[in-house]
């Protein structure tokens, strides 16, 4: 217990130094215990199961104690770590083929469903939340994250660009296609 209280007071930026410098895996785990849910939340959103979830959360951490002295200090370490755990899971989602989510959507003409402007956020504020759910499910796993990210999480377009390591406009165009895929599945749904 001493040494909980003793590292408490360090920054996640002077506990990630000290864990780099001596390879610490107790020092590790106090890193662990300030984001595990953090990253389980991250995960869940790119897994079909809780157990998928804890699975991806341990290879997560299992990486980032190699990886870590990738990290420079040029950002908040909570968001290196968000941009960290993104990367993994679509690098995860991609590589397993058989994880790829069908598309379950339903053919219409082209002239059908058309959406021409821009999907304003309080339709998704309005939709319920089981089917908002379903919805989610059918999209693909990176517009379920960026959807996640901003709505769930709070993200600001400044952090999500940080966070995918794109540029500001690329970040608003996957934003608006993916309300837009969402608000097009969900319309599909009973």
């Amino acid at each position: 217990m001493e040494t909980e209280d003793h590292y408490a007071h360090l920054s996640d930026e002077e506990l990630v130094k000290r864990i780099v410098a001596s390879n610490d895996p107790l020092l590790f785990e106090r890193l662990y215990d300030r984001y595990a849910k953090m990253v389980y939340n991250k995960c869940y959103g790119f897994a079909n199961s809780d157990d998928e979830a804890e699975d991806l959360t341990q290879d997560v951490f299992l990486q980032l104690f190699i990886k870590l002295k990738m990290f420079k200090g040029k950002s908040k370490f909570s968001t290196w770590l968000y941009s960290f755990t993104y990367n993994f899971c679509v690098n995860y989602v991609n590589r397993n083929k058989q994880r790829k989510i069908r598309d379950q959507s339903i053919p219409v003409e082209d002239t059908e469903y058309k959406l021409s402007e821009e999907v304003p956020d309080e339709s998704l504020y309005e939709m319920k939340a089981d089917k908002l759910k379903k919805a989610l499910e059918l999209i693909a796993p990176e517009d379920k994250s960026i959807m996640l990210l901003k709505y769930q999480d709070g993200a600001s377009i400044k952090d999500l660009v940080g966070i995918m390591e794109i540029g500001e406009s690329a970040v608003k165009m996957r934003l608006k296609r993916a309300k837009e895929k969402l608000l097009e599945i969900y319309n599909t749904l009973q």
